[in-house]
C-alpha cells in the first residue's frame, strides 16, 4: 500500500486517531418539489413519496445511532423546519447536531441580488423558532451552489463552518471581507444521490449501482482517508440511503467507524477542533481568498 505522505499539513487529530470521518445526512423531503412544481407538486404523487420516504428513515437511523451510541449531523432547509418540525425535534432529542441547508434547497448561486440573504435570515428565523433561540453555527448549500457572497454572509451571522465545497482533504479557509469560515470538504464519491438516485420529477437520474458497488466507493474513499490522515464526510440522505439494503451499507459503516480508529463526530464538534488547532497554532490551514 501506498506509503507517500500526500497531505502537506495535516492536522494534529485527537490522541491515537488516525483522520476523522462524519456522516451527515441532509433532510430535504418535498422541499424541492414544492420549490420545483409549487401548486402542482401534490400531483406528483410518486416524486412526493419518494422524497417523504424520509418520514420512515429518520427514525430508523436516529434507532441505531442510539444503539451505537454515536451522535451525527442532520442538515434541514427552512422550509422542511417549519413543515416536519417533529424530525427536527426528534434528532434534537437523540443530542445530535442541527444545522441548516437553504430554505427551500434553492440553487443559491442562480438567486437574484438579495434573495440568498432574505432566504438565509428566513432559514436561520425558522431554526430560532423551533429550537428556543438556538442558532445552528454549519451550512450547506443546496447542490453545493455556495456563492461568492456566501461565506461572508455567514461569517456575519456567526456560522463556524462550511460543507458546500470539495477543494481539499483537510479542513481549509474561505476568507472574506467578513473574516474566515472553515471549510469541512466532501466528494462526489460520497454523496449517495451519485450511486441511487433516480427522481424524474426533479428530472434528475443516474444509473443506480447495487449497494454492495457504492459500499466499494465509500468504503475506498474511507480507507484512503484513514491512512492519510484526511477528513472523511459521508454526505448522505435517508430517502436515498435510509431504503433496507441500502441502509444495510450505513449501519456496517458505522459500526465499523464507532469502533475506530478515526475520530467519528458531528461536523460542529470537529469544526469546534479544528479551529481551537487553528487558534492554538498547532495546525495551518490553506486559505482561499474571496473576492467579498
Amino acid at each position: 500500500m501506498m506509503t507517500f505522505e500526500m497531505i502537506s499539513n495535516p492536522v494534529p487529530w485527537p490522541a491515537g486517531s488516525r483522520g476523522a470521518a462524519s456522516v451527515s445526512f441532509d433532510v430535504d423531503l418535498d422541499s424541492m418539489l414544492e420549490l420545483e412544481h409549487g401548486e402542482h407538486a401534490r400531483q406528483r404523487m410518486a416524486g412526493r413519496s419518494w422524497l417523504r420516504y424520509d418520514e420512515v428513515a429518520v427514525p430508523r437511523l436516529l434507532r441505531l445511532y442510539r444503539e451505537l451510541g454515536i451522535k451525527q449531523t442532520f442538515f434541514f432547509p427552512g422550509w422542511c423546519i417549519e413543515n416536519y418540525a417533529y424530525l427536527v425535534e426528534a434528532c434534537v432529542e437523540g443530542g445530535h447536531e442541527i444545522a441548516l441547508h437553504g430554505y427551500q434547497h434553492e440553487v443559491i448561486n442562480r438567486l437574484a441580488p438579495g434573495e440568498e440573504e432574505r432566504l438565509l435570515d428566513r432559514t436561520i428565523a425558522a431554526a430560532e423558532a423551533l429550537l428556543a433561540g438556538v442558532i445552528p453555527t454549519g451550512w450547506r448549500s443546496p447542490l453545493y451552489s455556495l456563492s461568492q457572497d456566501t461565506p461572508r454572509l455567514l461569517v456575519e451571522r456567526g456560522f463556524t463552518y462550511d460543507a458546500s465545497l470539495m477543494g481539499d482533504d483537510v479542513p481549509y479557509i474561505l476568507r472574506s471581507s467578513a473574516g474566515d469560515l472553515l471549510e469541512l470538504p466532501s466528494e462526489w464519491a460520497n454523496d449517495d444521490w451519485s450511486h441511487y438516485a433516480v427522481a424524474p420529477d426533479l428530472d434528475y437520474a443516474t444509473q443506480v449501482r447495487s449497494p454492495s458497488e457504492a459500499a466499494g466507493v465509500y468504503r475506498a474513499e474511507l480507507e484512503s482517508a484513514r491512512r492519510h490522515g484526511a477528513l472523511w464526510i459521508a454526505v448522505w440522505h435517508p430517502n436515498v440511503s435510509g431504503r433496507m439494503a441500502r441502509f444495510e451499507v450505513v449501519a456496517d459503516i458505522l459500526t465499523e467507524l464507532a469502533q475506530g480508529p478515526m475520530w467519528l463526530a458531528p461536523l460542529g464538534t470537529i469544526a469546534g477542533y479544528v479551529n481551537d488547532r487553528i487558534a492554538d497554532g498547532s495546525f495551518n490551514p490553506r486559505v482561499d481568498l474571496l473576492r467579498t
